[in-house]
């Protein structure tokens, strides 16, 4: 039995690397199962015993790739707390901003893919929503929890995982603004968008003005120099 699982656990680590490497070569359009069974050296139908679709191998990708990124492995494994909570919202949007404004193409081809998803038939988006939440959404949450309790935040609703989707949400379509070499919104020179959008999430999930004075620091404010922290999901 475990020689079994093994086995599989290996095989399924083989697809994954030739898929990596035909993402790499071909993007995602031009990359077929057919292409990742051959670069795995094994049948297509072996390869849907492991994913059962180009997106799933795709989602299983970006996730790996997060909890590769030892920035947010290290925050993921921090106490909930409001500073957590606080950290986790500007990484985000750290993250999303980055996408949309710096050279690596291939984050933003990703970005493009999502947007892309929910037009179609939305498979690839609800695969990596699902990454996603279980990978970040017991600390959000339990960060949350903590904030209300300490007094820095307000409990909003009975469902506290939809706050971060709506911050998600918001940030991702913050971005989609910024993907074209022409800006759609210009947000009016953006020298401080980072701090606004950290501030417009927060108040949204329920912070109060001071727990977000506290915490969010003097190295976001308009018109400082700025060291994003890196963050895949």
């Amino acid at each position: 039995m475990s020689s079994l699982r093994m086995t599989s656990d290996l095989r399924r680590q083989l697809i994954l690397g030739a898929a990596k490497r035909c993402f790499a070569r071909h993007g995602y359009t031009g990359t077929t199962t057919k292409s990742v069974a051959a670069a795995a050296a094994i049948s297509e139908a072996l390869l849907f015993k492991h994913f059962p679709s180009k997106a799933a191998l795709y989602a299983e990708i970006l996730s790996d790739e997060c909890e590769a990124d030892p920035a947010l492995m290290e925050l993921l494994e921090r106490e909930p707390s409001t500073a957590t909570l606080v950290e986790l919202i500007r990484s985000m949007v750290q993250h999303f901003l980055e996408t949309a404004a710096g050279p690596d193409q291939e984050e933003a081809q990703r970005l493009r893919l999502m947007v892309t998803s929910h037009l179609d038939d939305g498979e690839f988006a609800r695969l990596l929503y699902a990454k996603i939440e279980t990978l970040i959404g017991a600390v959000f949450v339990a960060s949350l929890e903590r904030a209300v309790a300490a007094g820095d935040a307000r409990a909003c609703g009975s469902e506290p995982l939809n706050l971060f989707w709506f911050a998600h949400h918001t940030v991702m379509t913050a971005a989609l603004t910024r993907l074209p070499s022409v800006h759609c919104l210009a947000y009016g020179g953006a020298n401080d968008l980072e701090r606004q959008l950290c501030e417009f999430l927060l108040r949204g999930i329920g912070l109060n003005d001071a727990a977000i004075a506290s915490h969010l620091g003097h190295e976001l404010a308009p018109g400082a120099d700025k060291t994003a922290i890196a963050e895949s999901a």
